[in-house]
């Protein structure tokens, strides 16, 4: 009945420790006291508050779930969620544009995380073009101040939504009927970042009441940014003629978040909830940068791949400058209604929703090559981790570009994405008196699941294209990588120009595609507490059927013009149990195993036969990327076992093992070199696009890439975790966390045998101190590298390295109701450094990616932000 690899050794063991301390004993007493009516109720206000809510979410919890509480209403611990949650042991957060974006846990990637708002899914999609359309959630998307509290389960069970290997993340808002009637908050900062130096202005604010009875309340939250983020770095350009380009990325970020709550109960035992949420995110972006080409007989050391690490440019050098231009927005919006009735014999509650997302990016190019070939003379020094110029000018403005330009007319594009989820949970729970079980629970849940991704090309009107001088275009300067000084872009006219020689839009079939998903689980699980012991058992069903709609491609290379559809179905017995053993008053042994899944990415599942790079006039990059509606999702058996002494109310001490085992694996696998019947322009415009790979003459030259299963892998590691506070008002806590994350190398295209996203090493520290008026906070957060994979996108696969956030926060109290804030982040402005370590059996095609090579490395930018904040 369970699934094949299921561990039932360890699950007899820990079923035999149940029934040792007598799980088949006597019958509860109705006097008993149960582990729920323990629970302290904390009034939470301050860190310390805090921290003894948090302790107690851990400590009463029958599953292994770690919990971080807001200090107040509007108040989180950090300003960014994602930073939040990298506080937890085992959890650790991606940075890749300045804020915590998505959560890896025990080493598992963050696509194995599962995410839920308040117990039900969140729709979204990219502002990204070159980000896959992945499952992992966006934590930048929800402001902090919208957030009550949030719950980390590391270990599943059998009423816990399937979809976290690594683990489930709930984010819980506020509602009314748990607040006094017309509590208020409302608070405005400044954010600062050292990079952009702009001060950039944030708003939020939350209101909620509820009548005299106490049987009806609304709350309205909202929160609103307008965010002038900047990011320079030095790019690698994937071995196209050994250039190297200082870029700049400058976003303008838009945020607004409304969250409306209403609650309705009528008598004691039923409650209505009605949640709305809409989160809206603009992106418009550009990224300027200058590629210079070094020219031949410049090299003077290469690495063990052969890549050049040191040039002397004298006199061969050359200079492309392009800006890649997108107008980005997306939004999300969620729909959920849930009730709850308490009869005498048993509980029913459920929810009945629809989450919905959509995206769109319009995109320009801008790009010359640039006069004044001497201004690259100097050296290059490419043998660290960081690239270092040297060159005779690193200072461009636009007197650089010719002096009439315009948009590219190859390279406008509209990428539309959709997401959207309709669900119904329903949940029963019946109390009953059978040995020392207390409880049975079971429950059904259905989830209608569509991603749609699309792509298209631009009708273009060459006649209607504008042209200008360059100063228009790039009116002033900005500060990019490398020490160097660029034209800096005019965003918006890049994008009207575009769009003013844009005549409508042809959609491309290779990029089209759909999935669509019917989940249905099933679940059983009896919670037990009997002579010190308690915990739960259970098991769930699920039931995948899938299809994917796509335009199929024939062996000559053309596309159908009516769609095909692929479809797959599979299904899976999780079992689980989850057991916790008071081995004192102040001690507790917890343990945990089940089996668990993570579907595969979407894009993994699209059918689509896409032609990536075919027309993007970069050479030697066109990949045939293909996935498959039929892979298995990945599986995993998984185990923990910890001990937990609370020496104080305040305090605690925890150490933890986990292991988990993974028998099925997705990959993406990559042949380089293939003929596929289908020729490759040659683009006359680029002069160093070289000679294909294939050979000379040879135009049918590709990379084929194919999502499969693959096989093995395993996760094993400790947790170590420490917390206290002391009567003076200082108070620490810190944690260590080793994740040793295999799996065979010929699961990845690099030929590296680590999971994405997992730091072996990765710990916390943080100290704070706390008065009536005023409390302050230092906090240090450090992870070890890690491996991102986005091959066969244009940035690849490559390890980021060892990376330390230092963060502060103070709060002072002016009076009762007002409080003056600052928080500030990465004050150490630690850089982002990337560098290429795929294995030298690689199938990948970018030789950049080999040998250390220094690919991409960010400038560490510190961001501050002071504000006010009014509550009643």
């Amino acid at each position: 009945m369970f699934a094949n690899n299921f561990k039932k050794s360890l699950l007899a063991v820990n079923i035999g420790l149940i029934m040792s301390a007598g799980f088949t004993g006597a019958v509860l007493a109705a006097e008993e006291t149960k582990v729920q009516d323990d629970v302290e109720v904390i009034e939470v206000r301050g860190i310390r508050a805090s921290n003894k809510e948090n302790l107690n979410g851990k400590r009463f919890s029958n599953a292994v779930v770690d919990v971080v509480s807001a200090e107040d209403v509007g108040k989180f611990p950090d300003g960014d969620v994602g930073e939040s949650l990298a506080r937890i042991p085992g959890v650790s957060v991606s940075r890749q544009f300045g804020q915590g974006q998505q959560v890896s846990i025990r080493g598992a990637s963050a696509q194995l995380t599962r995410t839920l708002l308040d117990g039900h899914s969140v729709a979204s999609t990219n502002w990204y073009d070159q980000q896959a359309v992945d499952r992992s959630f966006n934590y930048s998307l929800l402001p902090s101040e919208l957030v009550g509290g949030l719950e980390v389960y590391k270990s599943s069970q059998a009423n816990l939504v399937e979809g976290g290997i690594g683990g489930t993340v709930i984010v819980n808002t506020r509602k009314p009927l748990d607040l006094e009637a017309n509590t208020l908050y409302a608070g405005i900062k400044a954010d600062y970042g050292t990079i952009s130096e702009e001060a950039d202005p944030e708003i939020s604010g939350l209101y909620s009441w509820k009548n005299d009875d106490e049987t009806f309340g609304i709350l309205v939250a909202g929160a609103m940014s307008e965010i002038q983020y900047q990011r320079n770095g030095i790019e690698s350009s994937g071995g196209w003629s050994g250039g190297m380009s200082p870029t700049t990325f400058q976003q303008e970020r838009e945020r607004t978040a409304i969250n409306v709550a209403m609650q309705y109960q009528p008598t004691d035992s039923l409650l209505f909830g009605l949640s709305l949420t809409s989160l809206d995110f603009g992106a418009n972006n550009a990224n300027t940068q200058v590629i210079i080409f070094p020219g031949e007989g410049s090299c003077k050391g290469t690495n063990a791949s052969g890549n050049c690490v040191s040039r002397e440019i004298n006199g061969t050098g050359t200079g492309f400058f392009q800006t890649w231009v997108r107008q980005a927005e997306m939004d999300s919006k969620t729909v959920d209604f849930d009730w709850r009735y308490e009869a005498e014999n048993f509980t029913f509650k459920g929810r009945i929703g629809n989450t919905s997302a959509e995206s769109s990016v319009i995109t320009a190019n801008y790009g010359e090559w640039a006069s004044n070939n001497a201004d690259y003379n100097g050296t290059v020094d490419m043998t660290g981790d960081i690239v270092k110029y040297n060159l005779a000018n690193q200072a461009y403005d636009s007197s650089i570009l010719p002096s009439t330009m315009g948009p590219q007319t190859w390279a406008p594009e509209y990428n539309p994405d959709s997401d959207e989820e309709t669900y119904l949970n329903l949940d029963f729970e019946i109390p009953v008196e059978i040995g020392a079980i207390n409880s049975i629970k079971t429950g059904f849940r259905f989830a209608d699941h569509k991603v749609v991704q699309d792509g298209n090309g631009a009708n273009v009107n060459v006649a209607l294209r504008p042209m200008r001088g360059a100063a228009e275009y790039y009116p002033g300067t900005v500060n990019a990588g490398g020490g160097f000084i660029l034209p800096e872009p005019n965003m918006d006219l890049m994008i009207a120009d575009s769009l003013a020689m844009t005549e409508g839009y042809t959609q491309r079939p290779q990029s089209f595609g759909t999935v669509e998903e019917e989940n249905t689980a099933l679940y059983i699980m009896a919670d037990f507490d009997s002579g010190g012991i308690r915990g739960n058992l259970g098991v769930r069903y699920i039931s995948t059927d899938i299809s994917s709609d796509y335009y199929d491609l024939s062996d000559s290379g053309i596309y159908a013009t009516t769609l095909s559809t692929d479809k797959a179905d599979y299904s899976e017995f999780l079992p689980s149990i989850n057991v916790v053993m008071d081995l004192a008053d102040d001690v507790i042994l917890r343990a945990s195993a089940a089996q668990v899944i993570s579907r595969p990415n979407y894009t993994d599942l699209f059918a689509t036969r896409n032609l990536a790079g075919y027309t993007d006039n970069l050479p030697n990059n066109e990949v045939l990327q293909t996935g498959n509606v039929g892979l298995s999702p990945f599986k995993a058996f998984q185990a923990d076992i910890g001990i937990e002494w609370y020496f104080s109310g305040d305090a605690m001490v925890s150490f933890t093992y986990f292991t988990k085992d993974v028998s099925s694996f997705i990959s993406t696998q990559q042949q380089t070199k293939q003929q596929i019947g289908i020729d490759i322009p040659v683009y006359t415009e680029n002069p160093d696009a070289g000679i294909s790979p294939c050979g000379a003459g040879m135009n049918d030259c590709w990379t084929v890439s194919s999502s499969t299963n693959g096989s093995g892998g395993s996760i094993e590691g400790i947790e170590i975790q420490i917390q206290d506070a002391f009567d003076n008002g200082f108070g620490y806590s810190a944690n260590y966390t080793y994740a040793d994350a295999k799996a065979p190398d010929t699961n990845y295209p690099d030929r590296v045998g680590v999971f994405s996203d997992s730091s072996k090493n990765t710990y916390n520290l943080v100290g704070y101190y706390e008065n009536d008026d005023f409390s302050a906070r230092l906090a240090y957060n450090w992870r070890s590298e890690f491996i991102i994979r986005e091959a066969p996108g244009w940035y690849g696969n490559r390890e980021h390295q060892s990376f330390g956030s230092l963060d502060f926060s103070a709060t002072y109290s002016v009076t009762d109701y007002l409080d003056v804030t600052f928080e500030g982040v990465n004050l150490t402005e630690e850089d982002s450094i990337q560098l290429g370590n795929n294995n030298a059996g690689t199938s990948l095609p970018n030789p950049d990616l080999l040998n250390d090579f220094p690919v991409w490395s960010f400038e560490g930018e510190a961001r501050y932000k002071l504000g006010v904040a009014l509550r009643f």
